[in-house]
């Protein structure tokens, strides 16, 4: 069925393997035979074709970073692998080797075309990166189960199957089945499947079709809500404000709290929690409400800036451009002229003014410019005070809502302890009623220990606050930085690509002009 070892001397993929190919599948004409002694690059080749190579592994081809179709069928390749770079692939032949597993594909979303015909793949799967993927061929390997078939519902543009050749192939209601459960197949086994074939497997599998949808539109409703939160998470954290609409830092407190859970076992201290836990969920939830309003106004402060920037250099851009047509239109004019004349005197002239035009537009683009670096400048800096000022706002207000936290961290502990004292007391004089678990027991042996384990308790719970709030601070304060300078640079890269771009120009018209000069002076 495939290629063996043993009749083959085994090749290695190396630099000269490739070279080799490359050169062999290039042009043969004039430029092909320049770029062969010049040398070709390999990350402009697009279709590179290694078949009946005796190839083992696949190897080395992470510079054909551009490739789009790639030809290795016919070798002795076991395993999938080396292609990760190969991003751009859209054609990929791995047919006549022997390759048991699908795997190594994760990286080539752009694939739309693969065949791994007569292999000895027995699943398929590893496919799921796969989304354009149109054409699969994988007849004459050793595919057994049709639930194989079920996994292939998710490519929605898959147009053309083979699978003859492999045991399913053999089943009675092979056909029926993959039309019934792949209704957007247009071709299996290389022939067309007709309408009536698709409507007699639609009705003999309705039952199980039917059960299968209701399975995917669960699981797709249970994958939309996980990608809902994730965006929703994703929209918290770009406002420094994720996780505190609930309870999640109260809780956070208490997860390592040995001690303060311990202490939870007191009487009447669970209601002195519960009371204490609602005010400080409260407070978390208004630091949360007011980040997102905060967020928003950022968010509004940064459109508003980008918009005045891209308005302010594409009106730049448009007097630019009239200048340049102004120029132009007398450009041609003045060369022609130029070159029409024949008095030396006033061939100098024509050149001199003709030149003076070309500095004056030079000049009037490079003022019209640095107008606009100016105006720009201005623009930037008053869009950083203005989100400075945003941020020194919210944070200053954070951390009031924060200070909420402590105090009430600090009362609560204060009532605990006075609980914590009134409990070893009555231990101590044997009037507590109620019977507390061994460990909490433990814990009042004098008043130096309860102490101590009332105090690690709210030392923990103010660490945790602090954290909170020292990472809220410093992760809006980088925020803050990390604009504005990307801004700053963003305009000094701009400036320069503007510059380049009139110095190139001019250079141009005065190099056009230079060049009739000199013609004329040969003339």
């Amino acid at each position: 069925m495939n290629w063996l070892y043993d009749s083959v001397e085994p090749r290695v993929m190396d630099e000269d393997m490739l070279k080799l190919a490359v050169g062999e599948q290039g042009p043969r004409d004039e430029a092909g035979q320049l770029a062969r002694q010049e040398g070709i690059l390999f990350k402009d080749v697009l279709s590179l074709r290694l078949d009946f190579q005796n190839i083992l592994r696949i190897d080395n081809l992470w510079q054909f970073e551009n490739l789009r179709k790639l030809q290795l069928d016919n070798n002795i390749i076991e395993k999938i692998e080396g292609l990760e770079r190969l991003v751009h692939l859209v054609w990929l032949d791995l047919s006549f080797n022997n390759i048991e597993a699908i795997e190594g594909l994760d990286t080539l979303v752009n694939l739309e075309d693969l065949s791994l015909f007569n292999n000895r793949i027995s699943k398929i799967d590893s496919l799921d990166a796969l989304v354009k993927l149109q054409v699969l061929s994988l007849g004459n390997n050793e595919i057994s189960h049709m639930m194989n078939i079920i996994y292939l519902r998710r490519f929605k543009d898959l147009r053309t199957l083979s699978l003859s050749g492999n045991p399913i192939a053999e089943e009675e209601d092979y056909k029926m089945f993959i039309c019934a459960y792949l209704p957007d197949l247009v071709y299996l086994d290389f022939r067309r499947i007709d309408d009536h074939m698709k409507e007699l497997a639609e009705i003999k599998h309705q039952y199980g079709i039917d059960e299968l949808k209701q399975r995917e539109n669960l699981i797709q409703a249970q994958l939309d809500d996980e990608r809902a939160q994730r965006e929703e998470l994703e929209e918290h954290k770009a406002a420094f404000v994720e996780h505190l609409n609930g309870s999640f830092l109260f809780d956070s407190m208490y997860a390592e709290d040995v001690e303060g859970n311990k202490l939870a076992h007191l009487p009447g201290v669970s209601e002195l929690l519960q009371a204490y836990k609602d005010k400080f969920v409260i407070i978390c939830l208004n630091i949360f409400e007011y980040g997102l309003k905060q967020q928003e106004k950022r968010k509004v402060e940064l459109d508003t800036f980008n918009e005045c920037v891209q308005e302010a250099i594409q009106e730049n851009r448009e007097q630019g451009k009239r200048r340049i047509a102004k120029f132009e239109e007398t450009h041609l004019l003045s060369l022609n002229a130029i070159r029409d004349e024949s008095e030396v005197t006033n061939l100098e002239m024509k050149i001199a003014e003709h030149s003076k035009d070309i500095t004056e537009l030079f000049n009037m683009l490079m003022t019209l410019e640095m107008q606009l670096v100016e105006q720009l400048e201005e623009t930037i800096n008053m869009f950083e005070r203005n989100i400075v000022d945003l941020v020194a706002l919210f944070i200053e207000n954070v951390q009031s809502l924060m200070a909420q936290c402590r105090d009430l961290e600090n009362h609560h502990h204060e009532k605990l302890l006075e609980i914590s004292i009134n409990t070893l007391e009555k231990i101590l004089k044997g009037e507590l009623d109620e019977d507390l678990p061994y460990d909490v027991r433990a814990l009042f042996v004098d008043k130096d220990t309860i102490v101590n384990a009332v105090g690690t308790s709210h030392d923990l719970h103010l660490l945790k606050i602090d954290n909170r709030e020292d990472e809220l601070v410093t992760r809006t304060n980088s925020w803050c930085s990390h604009l504005v300078d990307a801004i700053h640079k963003d305009e000094i890269m701009r400036n320069r690509r503007r510059v380049k771009e009139i110095h190139q120009y001019v250079d141009h018209v005065q190099n056009e002009l230079d060049n009739l000069e000199c013609s004329e002076i040969i003339d």
